[in-house]
């Protein structure tokens, strides 16, 4: 099946999620439920964790200016961490809450319940779907995803949980099944929040591995050495090296910059290179300094 483009990704995830708000209320106040009522404010922090990375993906898209040479490139992986954030803060109400409700279980409409969580697994896993194919190159699509499942996962918990009450009565399943799904999600979120937070401190992206890229550079004919290697991501999708090589001739030089440099965007998915070229015996660092 072929995949939405991210534009349509989201405008469609906010719409189905914002009806799926609206109903998960209503039902709310008419059964005087406190659960799907605090759900629907999650799902409402969820809605606007896709605005932001939607408005981050547009704003990924818009030329560069005299001040901002990369253009806004960055807000994607800002987007990014704010989602994996927005995940660990709603993970943890969700913990916080189920744990009071341990000490005072409350009872549960368990069939209405079940309905409306069913509801949002559908809603929040086709929505999950849309963004399944961008999430493995993208870390802003990725916080995307992320939430959908999540909320996926939570919503199914809660289907479970009113089940087994209907069958056995035991109104401590809701809140044991709710910290659970969420102890599940917050192990998922770690690893966006780290590779988010990476990105922003401007580390290698952990798809490149900077010893293949310089053993590749030195191994390249005529190149004596390379040194001054540095590779860090533009935004969620782009990835930048900068490197100074000491060339062992001068000879067809532009040649030799133009087919490293493809090479280095093939091999690697770079997409700017920058090679500033040396002639002559460069002299290492020493030792405690940095060797890239």
């Amino acid at each position: 099946m072929q995949q939405p483009k991210p534009n349509q990704a989201f405008r469609w995830g906010i719409l189905l999620n914002s009806i799926y708000i609206i109903a998960e209320a209503t039902f709310g106040l008419l059964i005087g439920s406190i659960a799907l009522l605090a759900d629907a404010a999650h799902n409402l922090s969820d809605v606007l964790g896709l605005g932001i990375a939607w408005f981050a993906d547009w704003l990924s898209c818009k030329r560069p200016t005299a001040n901002r040479t990369y253009g806004y490139k960055g807000s994607s992986i800002l987007a990014a961490l704010i989602n994996a954030v927005f995940l660990l803060v709603a993970m943890g109400a969700i913990i916080v809450e189920a744990a009071g409700r341990f000490a005072h279980p409350e009872p549960i409409q368990g069939g209405t319940v079940m309905l409306v969580a069913g509801i949002g697994i559908v809603i929040n896993g086709a929505t999950a779907l849309l963004f399944h194919q961008g999430q493995a190159h993208d870390l802003n699509i990725r916080g995307a995803f992320m939430h959908m499942a999540a909320d996926a996962g939570v919503s199914l918990g809660v289907v479970l949980a009113g089940g087994l009450y209907l069958l056995t009565g035991w109104e401590w399943l809701d809140p044991f099944v709710s910290i659970l799904v969420a102890i599940v999600v917050l192990i998922g979120t770690w690893g966006l929040l780290k590779d988010a937070v990476n990105l922003a401190i401007a580390a290698v992206p952990k798809a490149i591995d900077t010893t293949k890229v310089q053993a590749m550079i030195n191994a390249y004919p005529t190149v004596a050495s390379c040194h001054d290697l540095h590779i860090w991501a533009l935004s969620t999708t782009d990835v930048a090296l900068t490197v100074h090589i000491t060339r062992k001739t001068d000879a067809n030089n532009d040649q030799f910059l133009t087919d490293l440099s493809h090479k280095l965007r093939h091999t690697f998915d770079i997409a700017h290179v920058t090679i500033q070229v040396e002639y002559g015996d460069y002299q290492p660092l020493q030792d405690g300094d940095n060797a890239y």
